[in-house]
């Protein structure tokens, strides 16, 4: 009977089976090496002979490329693959090209081939791509070869492929423009401004202003705008992308109209209808273009109607969901203010402050209330800005009162008694030292705004009498101190408030000493008793004697000597009683020309800054180096070369012995550097000759140091002067 328990052989043969090819795995895992890398990898998918895997190493290459990998290595296996007609990796494959291009230029030419058979491609796509990568590949022998390709592409049936080609036109420029300008590129690219196709003109516009900007010679015209020209521009504008409408737009800016009231009428009918358009751009850039085109109508009716349907694209501008957006449009609408001041005076509430507005928003919307306020609106916006004053932001406090101050300065009337008023109760009700001195300086600004009406005089001075003692020792106390000088007779007890004045008069800034100064001379040629005497030969005093600051010290001297001159009391008053001439607005306003200039500059930064654009973008660049900038170059440039060829062994290929070639190759690159800063060293001034004939010694070696004739004495001067002018 037999067992059917294994025997102790076949367990033996089992065992040893098992074991045998667990050596044997791993045995050949030991001789096939490590892993030879991702590089390895893809560089072998990239030459297989199936195409999927080809695409697939393609797409790999891309993806290491876009996060920041270097995969330049990988060039020549890359370009094996350009010639296929799978459009998705011959897209990949151009954008390798185009990355890479700078780094092999050599392996670049290669493709030239491809480029100009792609070119000829039935599919209007292929043709786009190749034109469009040949002008992103910044090589200059490239250029050589593009002349037949982008001739042929600028002439293209597809207007796809004629607006690829006209950006192509701005790139060559930049790398060759007597080539672009010789073979008739710019010709042909300012034919393309009257193409039937929309975009193909609104690349042809935007190659063109990149054209110009980079262009050097002042002789050669770009852009000819003609009537022409802007009769296709305008059929083109409703039919254009939002980018494309902005360019045309721009450019019709630029067309002069004067004495064309037809063409100008016709022009601004043409763009009113973008005004509703949703982009904020699109809107400015319709309004820059119909508010210069404006100044050539002549019916003032006509104008008025267009101002007023400008009024809802600028609504539209402040009511985005956007701070940042709200902000551009609020900073245009300033500029626009200053030129057409009643474009948007029913539209008030509009710039109403959200308790949602970001700080910068709130102020930039207080700016454009004040220049709508008129007699109309005026309560609402006084009272809206008395709720302002109460808020808990600093900046929006002393804004909201400046605001109430510049209304009350640009109104007259009953507004001037209510923001009197109304100052008057935001002091009582907040208090505060940020409050009291910000209201005295606005009720100033407005009594010098009124210096004739005594009813006003009576209503401020009082409110700034109660609060002397918490003024600060700035524009506030400095403008006290003129009012007592101006009116005297509205405060009681004058002698003691000029008396405290003196007290403390070497304890105050220069500014206020010369008002107090200016305004007891004023008294005392106004009220000549002998209690205003003796303050004035006191101040005086202290002016001359013991007063540090030189102005004071001299305006005192003039009192002084005007004082005691034999000139009678009426030249006297002529003389020092002059007042001031009434101050018209507190509002910043432009200047007429920069106003001009930033109207024509419209949604751009220029908007923005409240500034032309010439005052921030520099058109050519120079680096001003001074001479100590180019002897540091050359010493810097020095050390680097010599350490360089120093340190760098001869037989790359040796590998034994590197901790001791290490160590004796940083013995030697500090030697060599203590060497070269000795050399380099910028010596002493007083050591100045010494250290010229050191220098001088390293170029005469042959000739002795003892000898000291005339020739050598000339030749170390003449080597002396070359040497400064180096460096």
């Amino acid at each position: 009977m037999n067992s059917s328990k294994p025997t102790t052989a076949s367990k033996f043969n089992k065992n040893f089976n098992k074991v045998n090819s667990i050596l044997e795995r791993k045995l050949r895992k030991f001789l096939t090496g490590p892993k030879k890398g991702e590089t390895f990898e893809l560089r072998n998918g990239l030459v297989s002979q199936y195409k999927h895997e080809r695409k697939d190493a393609i797409q790999r290459v891309i993806q290491a490329m876009t996060v920041g990998k270097d995969v330049s290595s990988l060039f020549p296996d890359v370009l094996k693959n350009i010639a296929t007609y799978d459009i998705e990796q011959k897209k990949l494959v151009y954008l390798y090209l185009m990355n890479y291009a700078k780094t092999h230029p050599e392996l670049c030419i290669l493709a030239v081939n491809t480029f100009v058979q792609d070119t000829e491609d039935p599919n209007p796509l292929i043709r786009a791509l190749a034109i469009r990568t040949m002008g992103c590949i910044r090589v200059d022998k490239m250029v050589d070869y593009m002349e037949v390709p982008l001739t042929r592409t600028l002439k293209d049936e597809s207007p796809y492929v004629r607006k690829t080609a006209a950006i192509c036109v701005a790139k060559l420029f930049d790398l060759n423009s007597e080539m672009c300008i010789e073979f008739g590129f710019l010709k042909s690219l300012k034919d393309l401004l009257n193409d039937s196709n929309p975009m193909v003109v609104a690349n042809s516009i935007n190659s063109l202003y990149e054209i110009r900007d980079i262009n050097q010679n002042p002789d050669l015209e770009i852009i000819e705008i003609n009537s022409e020209s802007v009769k296709n521009f305008l059929l083109c504008l409703n039919e254009c992308t939002e980018w494309g409408r902005i360019t045309i737009l721009t450019t019709l800016t630029e067309y002069n109209s004067k004495g064309r009231v037809e063409e100008a009428n016709h022009i601004i009918e043409r763009i009113i209808p973008q005004l509703q358009h949703v982009n904020p751009s699109v809107v400015l850039s319709s309004i820059k273009a119909i508010l210069f085109h404006l100044e050539s109508l002549t019916n003032k009716a006509q104008k008025d109607q267009i101002l007023k349907k400008l009024s809802a694209p600028l609504v539209s501008l402040v009511s985005s969901s956007i701070p940042e957006a709200q902000y551009v449009g609020l900073k245009n609408i300033r500029i626009i203010l200053e030129k057409y001041p009643n474009v948007l005076t029913k539209e008030l509430r509009v710039f109403f402050l959200k308790y949602s507005d970001p700080l910068y928003l709130k102020l930039e919307k207080l700016e454009v209330m004040i220049r709508l306020a008129n007699e109309t609106n005026a309560p609402l916006l006084l009272s809206e800005l008395k709720e302002y004053s109460m808020e808990f932001e600093p900046a929006l406090i002393i804004k909201a009162i400046k605001s109430i101050g510049s209304v009350a300065i640009k109104l007259s009337g009953q507004v001037v008694i209510k923001s009197v008023t109304l100052l008057n109760d935001i002091i009582e009700q907040r208090g505060g030292e940020l409050v009291i001195n910000q209201s005295v300086i606005e009720l100033i600004n407005i009594l010098r705004r009124y210096p004739d009406k005594n009813d006003i005089a009576s209503l401020i001075i009082p409110i700034i009498s109660n609060h002397i003692q918490e003024l600060d020792k700035n524009e506030s106390l400095s403008g006290y101190i003129f009012i007592l000088g101006e009116y005297p007779k509205f405060f009681s007890n004058l002698n003691e408030k000029l008396s405290a004045l003196i007290e403390e008069f070497l304890e105050y800034d220069s500014i206020i000493q010369l008002n107090i100064l200016t305004t007891i001379v004023k008294i005392n040629l106004e009220y000549s008793n002998q209690s205003y005497s003796a303050l004035l030969q006191k101040v005086l005093e202290l002016a001359t004697k013991e007063c540090e600051n030189a102005d004071v010290r001299d305006k005192a001297y003039i009192y002084w000597r005007l004082l005691s001159s034999n000139s009678t009391p009426e030249q006297q008053k002529k003389i020092l009683l002059t007042k001031l001439p009434p101050i018209d607005s507190t509002i910043s306003e432009f200047n007429p020309q920069i106003l001009e200039i930033l109207l024509k500059e419209l949604s751009t930064l220029s908007s923005v800054y409240h500034q032309p654009s010439d005052t921030f973008i520099e058109k050519g660049y120079t680096k001003i180096t001074t001479k100590t900038d180019k002897i540091e170059d050359i010493k810097d440039f020095a050390k680097s070369e010599i350490i360089n060829n120093s340190a760098r062994d001869e037989n790359l290929l040796d590998f034994d012995d590197d901790e001791i070639e290490n160590e004796e190759s940083s013995g030697n690159v500090n030697n060599l550097l203590d060497e070269l800063n000795d050399l380099f060293s910028t010596p002493p001034p007083q050591k100045q000759t010494t250290t010229n004939n050191d220098i001088i010694s390293l170029f005469n070696t042959t000739t002795p140091a003892t000898n000291n004739t005339q020739q050598q004495e000339n030749q170390r001067k003449d080597i002396n002067n070359d040497l400064l002018d180096l460096f």
